[in-house]
C-alpha cells in the first residue's frame, strides 16, 4: 500500500516547508539525470528525526553521496527504469537513484522510524516514489512493477532493477530466497532476468564470487554462480558507515543467466551443495555420503562419485561447476529410481539417533560420534 499522511511534528513540517522549496528539473546536457531540489542532508535527516542505527537490526548508514552515486552506477543505465530499493533507511542511496532519472522508485522499508524522512524525498520527486512499510523477506514482488515491463527470459534484462544496502543479518537469507526465485522465474524475476545491485559483508561477497580452489569457495559460490553472473564491483571501507561496522562492505551485481549451469530443481541443487560443504576440510567423499541413509551408504556414494566422474580425494572447495553439475544430475537419477532418497535428512537422522541414545543411556555418559562433534 502507499503511505500517505505520515506524521511529523509541526516544527519538522515548518522547517521542511519553509527552508526547502521543491522542484524537479533536468540537468543541462544530461538527459539521463535529474537534479533534486534543495533538501536536508542525510545527516540532517538523521538529526531531524532523531534516528539511531539499531544494532539488533544490523543497521549502518551510508552518508557519503559520492559512494551512494557509485553504488547506483553499478546498476547500469537507470534513466526511465523501474527500481526497487530494499531498506532505504535515511535515504542516501534513494537520492542517488532519483538523481539517475528513474521512472518509478519502490521503497520497501521495515523500520517505521525512517518513513517520515522517505516521505520528504517522495514529495521532492512528485509521482515517482511509492513507499511500502514492510519486510522484504515476505513482500510479494510479483505485482511490484507494471505488466508491460515483462520480457521473455531469453531477451535482454527488463528495465527493472533491485538495489539495496542490505543489513548484514538479512543479506544471506535474502539472496538465497532471490536465487530460488531466479531458478523458478518467479518473484521479481517473473518480469524476466531482473538485475540486482546489493551490498554484503566483504567476506560474504568473496564467497559469492569465489572460484574453484579459492579458500572462500562455499555453498554460496555454487548457488549464486550456477544461476547468475556475479560481479564483485568494489569495496566500501567500514569507516564510511555510521556507526562503523567491524568489517568492510562490498557491492555485488547479479545478472541472471539465460541458461542455468545446473539444470535441476533449486532444492535438489541446494541439498547436494550443502552436503558437499558439510565437511569442507575433509575429502568431498565425506560430505557426499551424507546424502544417503546408513544402510547402503558406502555403495551408493561410490556409485554417485564414479558416475559423476568426481575424484573422491578432492576437497569441497576444489570442485568445479561441472563437478557439481554431474553430481546433481546423477543424484537426480538415483532419486528418480528411489523416490524416498530425496527425503532423507542426514542431520535429522543424527538427531534421532542421539535422542534414542539419550533415552537408553546408562549412568556413564556416552561419547558423541565424530559426526555430531563436527556438526
Amino acid at each position: 500500500m502507499r503511505l500517505s499522511g505520515t506524521r511529523r511534528t509541526e516544527e519538522q513540517h515548518f522547517l521542511f516547508r519553509e527552508e526547502h522549496q521543491f522542484w524537479l528539473m533536468a540537468v543541462p546536457g544530461k538527459v539521463a539525470a535529474y537534479r533534486l531540489p534543495p533538501l536536508p542532508t542525510v545527516g540532517e535527516i538523521i538529526k531531524l528525526f532523531r534516528l539511531k542505527a539499531q544494532k539488533q537490526l544490523s543497521q549502518n548508514f551510508l552518508l557519503d553521496l559520492r559512494l551512494t552515486d557509485k553504488i547506483v552506477r553499478q546498476a547500469g543505465e537507470l534513466k526511465n527504469a523501474h527500481v526497487c530499493e530494499v531498506g532505504p533507511g535515511p535515504g542516501g542511496i534513494t537520492r542517488s537513484i532519483l538523481s539517475a532519472g528513474v521512472e518509478q522508485l519502490l521503497l520497501i522499508e521495515k523500520d517505521a522510524r525512517f518513513i517520515p524522512g522517505l516521505q520528504m524525498l517522495s514529495e521532492a520527486a512528485p509521482g515517482k516514489v511509492h513507499i511500502v512499510h514492510g519486510d522484504i523477506l515476505t513482500y510479494k514482488m510479483e505485482k511490484a512493477f507494471p505488466k508491460h515491463l515483462k520480457k521473455n527470459w531469453e531477451d535482454e534484462p527488463p528495465d527493472i532493477h533491485i538495489i539495496g544496502n542490505l543489513p548484514f543479518s538479512v543479506s544471506t537469507p535474502l539472496i538465497i530466497k532471490w536465487l530460488e526465485n531466479v531458478s523458478k522465474k518467479d518473484g521479481p524475476f517473473i518480469y524476466g532476468r531482473t538485475q540486482m545491485t546489493l551490498t554484503f559483508q566483504k567476506e560474504v561477497a568473496e564467497r559469492l564470487t569465489a572460484n574453484p580452489g579459492g579458500k572462500q569457495r562455499s555453498r554460496l559460490s555454487i548457488m549464486s554462480q550456477h544461476l547468475c553472473t556475479v560481479e564483485n564491483c568494489f569495496i566500501i571501507p567500514g569507516q564510511a558507515f555510521v556507526p562503523k561496522p567491524e568489517v568492510d562492505v562490498a557491492v555485488v551485481h547479479f545478472t541472471p543467466l539465460v541458461q542455468p549451469k545446473i539444470e535441476q530443481p533449486f532444492k535438489l541443487v541446494e541439498k547436494v551443495v550443502q552436503s558437499v560443504f558439510q565437511f569442507r576440510r575433509k575429502y568431498c567423499f565425506r560430505g557426499i555420503e551424507t546424502l544417503f541413509p546408513e544402510s547402503g551408504r558406502l555403495k551408493r556414494t561410490e556409485q554417485l562419485m564414479m558416475t559423476a566422474n568426481v575424484d573422491p580425494t578432492l576437497r569441497p572447495f576444489q570442485l568445479s561447476m561441472s563437478h557439481f553439475r554431474n553430481l546433481c544430475n546423477t543424484y537426480r537419477k538415483m532419486c528418480d529410481e528411489d523416490p524416498s532418497l530425496f527425503a532423507y535428512n542426514y542431520r535429522e537422522d543424527l538427531r534421532q539417533r542421539k535422542t534414542m541414545r539419550n533415552l537408553l543411556k546408562s549412568t556413564s555418559e556416552p561419547k558423541q560420534t565424530e559426526e555430531e562433534n563436527q556438526l
